[in-house]
């Protein structure tokens, strides 16, 4: 069936009509003809692949080998520059529809394209090591992967692993690395200039390029308010609780639900002479730090934060909300529910090269 594509989803697959009902195209960009072949129907869309391009779009580039088997990219087929005009018009959009937000963001901050992350999780069958294919969790051998560091690469070849899963974890400079499934082992990495140890599980951001530049903005808008104490919900191993904190009088008080996380606090604060205090809890448990705390920073999982802590906090004395988001859809929808406050700034950052994901920085001053 030849078809052309009006326009991309959230998720960059492009969108035609088929008897008037949906169509969402695999790997088709905007204004490109195609043939397709339906894969999947549903009483309200189809869902196609492309087996033939009868003209292709200028934004096309050449993608990664693995690309149509492996899970781990959606945007490979998509020029960086194009990528990051779609992320940009694509948050302003889920903002608006979503949010009903007037706030327009006017540019995206990013860096580079490829060997960005530094950590990887391959799987293992028994007699295959990779990634899981894109539909299911078939294993795609790999022998390099363009998103990862080069030391990672290196150390891609070399595993042999009996284990179901192996994580590899290199630090921000690619020169130090773990191999493991173990949260006994360390390793110690730095953003900017603060030294942070964390473990194979630990939560931490995988952008060894752009993380320095969205924490020096988030500390940019800590410092400017000035406050007292900081309350630094889902915090991880406090990276960015201690990473605004560091060299100043500001109490930092951190609560993360994961144990390994919490450990790695601990140690972290220790390591950089933070005068703070972390507590493991699931955060809906821990809100009786919001009454005396005069700054919130959230960096909530995908799923956004919950109903009782927006309540908590729109009922609060809280100023500034600082709300760090990995999901543009559930950031709208809680904007729109946090009504006693009003967005200052938004800053979208492309975290996430080569996928449809990216991060943004709010800040919410108390109306």
């Amino acid at each position: 069936m030849r078809v052309k594509i009006e326009r991309l989803d959230n998720y960059g697959r492009g969108i035609c009509f088929i008897n008037n009902k949906i169509c969402f195209v695999e790997n088709a960009l905007e204004d490109e003809e195609v043939e397709i072949d339906i894969i999947n129907e549903t009483t309200k869309y189809y869902v196609a692949k492309v087996i033939n391009y009868y003209s292709k779009s200028k934004d096309r580039c050449d993608s990664c080998i693995y690309y149509d088997i492996c899970g781990g990219c959606s945007l490979d087929h998509m020029n960086y520059d194009k990528e990051n005009e779609f992320k940009l018009n694509n948050a302003n959009n889920i903002l608006k529809r979503i949010g009903k937000v007037d706030y327009i963001i006017k540019d995206i901050i990013y860096d580079k394209e490829y060997n960005y992350r530094n950590k990887i999780v391959l799987h293992s069958d028994g007699s295959r090591i990779g990634l899981y294919n894109n539909k299911s969790n078939d294993i795609v051998e790999i022998d390099n992967c363009r998103l990862v560091s080069p030391l990672i690469n290196k150390l891609i070849k070399d595993i042999k692993s009996d284990d179901k899963e192996t994580t590899i974890r290199v630090d921000n400079m690619d020169k130090k690395y773990l191999i493991s499934n173990s949260d006994k082992e360390f390793i110690y990495t730095n953003i900017g200039d603060i030294k942070y140890k964390i473990n194979i599980n630990s939560f931490f951001q995988v952008n060894r390029f752009l993380t320095v530049k969205m924490y020096d903005l988030i500390k940019k808008y800590v410092l400017e308010f000035n406050p007292k104490s900081v309350l630094d919900l889902y915090c991880g191993v406090a990276s960015i609780g201690i990473y605004v904190c560091h060299n100043t009088d500001i109490k930092l008080i951190g609560v993360d639900i994961n144990e390994d996380n919490i450990n790695c606090a601990i140690d972290n604060i220790k390591l950089n002479n933070v005068n703070g205090e972390v507590y493991k809890s699931d955060v809906s448990k821990a809100l009786r730090f919001i009454k005396d705390s005069d700054l919130v920073i959230v960096d909530p999982p995908r799923s956004g934060l919950d109903y009782k802590t927006i309540n908590v906090l729109n009922y609060s004395d809280v100023k500034r909300i600082i709300y760090v988001s990995c999901n543009i859809t559930t950031l709208a929808r809680d904007l729109n529910i946090l009504n006693n406050y009003e967005i200052k700034d938004i800053k979208l950052f492309n975290m996430f090269p080569r996928t449809y994901h990216c991060e943004s920085v709010t800040v919410l001053e108390r109306r």
